[in-house]
């Protein structure tokens, strides 16, 4: 009999509606019984119910109401299951819409996850192999099953999730992620009464972080799937390569990692999988995380000859060249970590800016914050993924925006970005945020990624790390972004934005230097970030190829220094003429764009105006040196010929 039910989103929350036509219906209901006694909710789907036929099962755990999938279609196969090669049994979770009747005070959510991949693995029309999918929630949920190894577990799919509980996850930078914890909430999962009775690090989080770090637990395949737009990289990654080098030996080389140009999703039309993603479409990425999972699944729970084992450990999308790329391991070889000057002209260079006691000052005012516009949000109310910064951030007379020349050439860029400011305040205590941005030809500002510090929190998170800020006085700040694969393409430009805030994403600092999250004075701050010579602001970037994208750049052979001998052999000696001898380096690339050679040379080392490279390990080839010095790059080919 077809039902009619529709779901509408109130405040973050499902609430059933009876109005709409059902997509799919389950081959049956049922109500599982956990080790406590308590009843679980689940759906199962099966392609054909006739006696005798049985199918590897994909598991779902759901907080988010499994009805849902009678209306939305089955992850992976839409609104049928009839062709399918699975069954698939969608549960909801202890506590939450039809399994509400089984919550207790005392239980343990990974022991259910146990017991549905064991009855699941009992029954006559599963063929004992079970594997789980899902995002998010749904994911972390997954790791938790699977750190109980129950024998009928083959394999799992999670999704922008991973198992960690991290003060980072909720407090970058020590300030408190608003927005996301609202949205926790409003889904029904209360975090926040408990998250601010711990806001510094302290040995409830030492716990947590322990307890909910097992990579050495893991005994299955994982194909973990995120984007370079979901706020879980952090911990993505690090669970990934936890996973790499620590899980059980005999899985310990079938992890696979899938990093595509995604959100989080969970609203909207953006999410993983989708190609329109915020302002920006990639159609290139579009349906790789389904096509991906079912190759996984095919291989390990069905044995479909399919190669799966032969694929590479590591894929990941680059966005701005919109292509899909591998490696063995993150961050990929080849890139170097370049840093880039903030000039007080707004610009951003290779050159050490000089003078003394120059600075750009902006003032905060926590009545008025910084606007949050798209990135990695979560909160129904925003949107997610790439948006256009400069037209309600930029435009703001409380942002400071670096910005560098127009790109002569692709800048590569694979890794952390991370940010080193010299700043002051006229108040005890205040917030520096950064959004990264690739600046197309047309000025959009596309946001990439972001990062804030909470000054007080500079040198640590722990109480006993927390200090106030003495007003007037310059304090270094570092900051750290979340890993991106990005290329910034010629003719755009890499810009850097510096506020204060960056709200509802993150909490707004109200400056006065007391108790914070609860209601006190509200102080306007003025903020300075220095970039003289003694308090050099930069950013780091971990890219290959900028010495042919940002600064002037003399392809011809410089008369500046001289490179030989050229063929080269065993040595390469580069001497100078002249050149200014402070920040010189020198890197060496092949012809593929790879940097194999990057060293930067003390003013010591370079008195002689002249330095030898040993050439062990190179192979024979046409390679380009090139010379950054306090002025410009150079650069010259040369020969290497064994």
């Amino acid at each position: 009999m077809k039902k009619t039910i529709t779901y509408l989103v109130i405040n973050g929350v499902f609430v059933i509606n009876l109005f709409s036509q059902l997509l799919i219906q389950p081959a049956f209901v049922d109500s599982v019984v956990m080790r406590d006694g308590k009843k679980l909710a689940v759906d199962v789907y099966i392609p054909d119910t006739g006696a005798g036929i049985s199918y590897p099962v994909i598991l779902v755990q759901t907080p988010y109401n499994r009805l849902l999938y009678r209306t939305h279609g089955l992850p992976l196969f839409g609104n049928t299951i009839a062709a399918a090669n699975y069954a698939v049994v969608i549960a909801d979770w202890r506590c939450f819409y039809g399994s509400s009747s089984a919550c207790n005070g005392n239980y343990d959510r990974a022991n259910d996850g146990y017991d549905l991949v064991e009855w699941i693995a009992g029954q006559p029309w599963c063929n004992s192999k079970v594997g789980t999918w899902g995002p998010s929630a749904l994911g972390r949920i997954q790791f938790m099953t699977a750190r109980k190894r129950p024998p009928g577990l083959v394999c799992a799919v999670p999704l922008v999730a991973a198992p960690q509980y991290s003060y980072q996850e909720y407090y970058p930078g020590g300030v408190y992620r608003t927005e996301y914890v609202e949205q926790l909430d409003a889904l029904g999962f209360g975090t926040s009464a408990v998250l601010l009775a711990h806001q510094t690090h302290d040995i409830a989080w030492t716990y947590s972080e322990i307890a909910n770090y097992y990579p050495d637990s893991i005994n299955v395949p994982m194909l973990m799937i995120g984007g370079w737009y979901d706020h879980n990289i952090n911990v993505m990654m690090d669970f990934y390569a936890g996973i790499r080098q620590s899980s059980f030996m005999a899985v310990r080389d079938k992890h696979r990692l899938l990093m595509g140009p995604w959100t989080h999703g969970g609203h909207g039309n953006a999410g993983v999988g989708t190609a329109q993603q915020g302002q920006l479409s990639y159609p290139n990425a579009a349906g790789w995380s389904d096509s991906l999972a079912l190759l996984f699944f095919d291989y390990y729970m069905r044995s479909v000859p399919n190669n799966w084992n032969t694929t590479p450990h590591i894929q990941y999308f680059q966005m701005g060249e919109n292509t899909w790329q591998n490696c063995a391991d993150w961050p990929p070889s080849g890139v170097s970590e370049t840093i880039l000057y903030l000039q007080n002209d707004g610009s951003i260079k290779t050159l050490l800016p000089s003078g003394n006691d120059i600075y750009n000052e902006i003032t905060y005012d926590p009545r008025d914050p910084s606007p949050s516009i798209g990135g990695s949000t979560l909160h129904a109310d925003l949107v997610q993924g790439p948006y256009d910064q400069a037209p309600l951030v930029e435009n703001r007379n409380d942002i400071l925006v670096f910005t560098t020349s127009t790109l002569t050439a692709n800048v590569v860029m694979k890794g952390k970005v991370r940010v080193h400011l010299f700043v002051s305040s006229d108040r005890k205590d205040t917030d520096f945020a950064v959004r990264l941005t690739d600046v197309y030809p047309d000025n959009r500002s596309m946001i990439l990624s972001d990062g804030i510090i909470r000054m007080r929190f500079r040198d640590g998170y722990t109480a006993a790390d927390t200090s106030l800020m003495i007003p007037g006085t310059i304090y270094e700040a570092d900051l750290e972004l979340p890993d991106v694969a990005n290329t910034f393409l010629a003719g755009h430009k890499i810009r850097l934005d510096i506020s204060s805030s960056d709200y509802p994403r993150f909490d707004c600092n109200l400056n006065n230097g007391g108790a914070m999250y609860v209601a006190g004075d509200t102080l306007t701050a003025t903020n300075r970030v220095y970039v003289d010579s003694g308090h050099a602001s930069y950013i780091q970037l971990p890219i290959n190829g900028f010495f042919v994208g940002v600064d002037k750049v003399n392809e011809n052979i410089d008369p500046s220094f001289h490179v030989f001998p050229n063929p080269a052999n065993d040595f390469l000696e580069v001497q100078f003429a002249g050149l200014p001898l402070l920040n010189t380096c020198v890197n060496i690339s092949d012809m593929a764009g790879r940097i194999v050679f990057s060293k930067t040379f003390s003013v010591k080392e370079l008195e002689n105006k002249r330095i030898r490279i040993p050439l062990n390990g190179f192979s024979d080839g046409v390679y380009t040196v090139n010379i950054c010095t306090t002025t410009d790059w150079s650069t010259q080919k040369i020969i290497i010929k064994k």
